[in-house]
This record gives C-alpha cells, structure tokens and sequence, in this order.
C-alpha cells in the first residue's frame, strides 16, 4: 500500500509538472516568439512616388529581415485606408499600427509640428537641419510631444523641399501671380508671401498641373518631381529651396510597440532610427542624379529666384516663423533655439 500510494504521489507530481510545461509552452506569451506579427502601415505616399519604394519598401524589407521575418508590414498608398490628414489619429487609437505622415497632418495634435514641417527660408543646407534635429534636440521634442498620444515618432528623412514651375519666375509680380500646390505651414507662407498656396492631394497633383489648375508645385525636390511625372508639364526647377526639414515622418502606435515579443521594439526603434541617417544621405546623392537627369532627357531648366524675390521671401520667412512661436511654449523655445543657431551660422 505504501507503495501504491508514493507512486500515485509521483504521478499527480508528475502530471502536474507536464500540464505546467504545456501551459507554458502555448501562452501567448511563449508563442510570441515564433508568431508572425502583421502591421498594416498606411503612407502619404502615393505608390509612384520615390519615397513608397526607397523609404517605406525598405523599412518594411529591413525589419522582416531583422525578426527573421515575425514581424510583416502591410502596405497601402495614399488613400488606400484613410486621408492623409486621418492617418495620425488612426495610429493614435491604434486602427492601425503604424504610417507615414507629413508633420503638417498633425499640426491639431502636436504643436511643434509647424516647426518640423520645415520653416521657410531658414536652413542653407541639409546638414545644418540634421544637425538641428538630432544634436539640439528638436526631434526629442517631437517625440514627447506625439507620445502624449500613444505614437511613437521618428523623422524618415531630412531633404529640401523645391518647387516645380510651369513658367519661370523672374520678378516679383511673376511669383505673386502664381497658384501653387502645397501643404502645412509652406501653403500659409506662400499665400501670406503673396502667391496663390493650395492643397491637393499626391493622386490629384500631375492633372492639376496639366490641366492648369495650378501653375507650380512641390513634392519634395526633383526626385519627388520625377517620381511623380512633373516634369512632363512643368518644366522649371526652382531654387533655392522652399525649405529644408523633416518633411517625411514613421508614426508608430505605442500599443502595438508594447505588445511586441521581447527585444522586438527595439529592433523597430533601432531600424528606424538607421533608416533616418541612410535615407538623408541617399537622398541627397540621388537628388543631384535625378535633377541632372531631368535637364539632360527632359529639358528641365533650373530657375534660381532673383536676389529681390529671395529678400522678399526672406522677410515674409521670418513672419511666419514669429506666428509658429506663437502656438505653443513648445514652438516658441523651437524658434528661439532656431534663431539663435542660424545667428551663430551668420544667417540672422
């Protein structure tokens, strides 16, 4: 009997130990590891566009790679699920998981978002809006703000933002008389400056430009133009530069980050902040190729503003920025720390 009854102990040990294991071994948060996660990642851009192939495919190649392909993006254009202007929202409630977005889309949401949209006529070049961005602080800031509403934040790329014309501007009464696509706070400056700014969308924009809707528009600089078939009815390339920012964004829900497997969201983190350095660099490299292209095979003509036209657009620059500080304690430290950086680069 005594026996009998060590060995039915054993037995209920035993079985207890194994049902344990089993429990274990299909939790959810065992099987995380091995489970094929899918994001749906709604862009801005539409699928012809440059930035869809070389940001968001390569994001999306570069994580399967790293989570030996648990975590899988699911992509879709401009328009594909929500607006451009819905796709914050949709991330922050967590509809989705992730998106790319321009700053300007949330501007009701993050009040350093005029700034991020890239202030007129401040930044020569793009190392000095890198520089900004990351060793200032600036994109930190961003974070914090859009963490506020469960969304993580991180810039895709800095690059100049350049308008394409359909006739040149060669005084200042040929820019006032122009109708311009734009967005965020570039299409309140260049209305203020005294032109014509209006927003269409990315789908809408190559038959506005045909058919003479608008006279002029920016989607990026000239590899955005191409990509986008612009320099099929518009012919001049204007420099200088709009302005130079963090025009592109990844928002990601928080939610979704958390709920990754362990180890998982910072491989996401990780890889989007790689991608930030690779995509500026490249970026500029292709930009040279692809302008050079469109004056050689197309006829693209570059148009550098008149001095006159650039010291008008100059001062209309700084007004703007003044009503960009105005928005938040936020913006306003924004654009004292911008002043003050380009008054050390002897801009100001």
């Amino acid at each position: 009997m005594i026996l009998i009854s060590q060995f039915r102990k054993r037995l209920v040990v035993g079985s207890a130990a194994i049902a344990l294991a089993m429990t274990a071994l299909f939790s959810p948060a065992a099987q995380a590891d091995d489970e094929v996660i899918k994001w749906k990642v709604q862009s801005h851009w539409p699928g012809s566009s440059s930035s869809y192939k070389d940001s968001l495919e390569r994001i999306k190649k570069v994580l399967a790679e790293r989570t030996d392909g648990r975590l899988q993006l699911q992509l879709f254009e401009a328009g594909a699920l929500f607006k451009a202007q819905e796709t914050f929202n949709a991330v922050s409630r967590g509809i989705i998981q992730m998106g790319t977005i321009s700053p300007g889309y949330a501007q009701d949401k993050l009040p350093l978002a005029g700034v991020a949209s890239g202030l007129p006529f401040a930044f020569h070049h793009v190392w000095e809006a890198v520089y900004f961005h990351k060793n200032m602080g600036f994109e930190d800031k961003l974070r914090a703000e859009a963490a506020k509403h469960g969304v993580y934040y991180s810039t895709d790329k800095i690059y100049p933002t350049e308008m394409v014309l359909k006739k040149p501007v060669n005084s200042w009464d040929d820019f006032t008389g122009l109708k311009i696509r734009s967005s965020g706070a570039l299409q309140k400056f260049l209305t203020d400056a005294g032109a014509a700014g209006t927003y269409l969308p990315g789908g809408e924009l190559y038959q506005a430009l045909s058919s003479g809707v608008v006279d002029g528009a920016h989607w990026g600089a000239s590899q955005g133009a191409a990509s986008m078939g612009l320099y099929e009815v518009a012919k001049y390339h204007v420099k200088p530069a709009l302005n130079i920012a963090g025009t592109d964004v990844f928002i990601v829900s928080q939610k979704a980050l958390d709920a990754l497997p362990e180890g998982m969201a910072k491989i996401v983190k990780d890889s989007l902040e790689e991608q930030f350095w690779i995509r500026t660099n490249q970026y500029q490299h292709d930009e040279q190729i692809a302008l050079a292209k469109a004056e050689r095979e197309q006829g693209v003509k570059v148009n550098v503003l008149p001095d006159d036209v650039q010291k008008k657009l100059f001062q209309a620059a700084q007004k703007t920025w003044d009503k960009e500080a105005e928005r938040s304690d936020a913006a306003a430290a924004a654009v004292k720390d911008l002043k003050k950086f380009l008054t050390d680069l002897g801009y100001l």
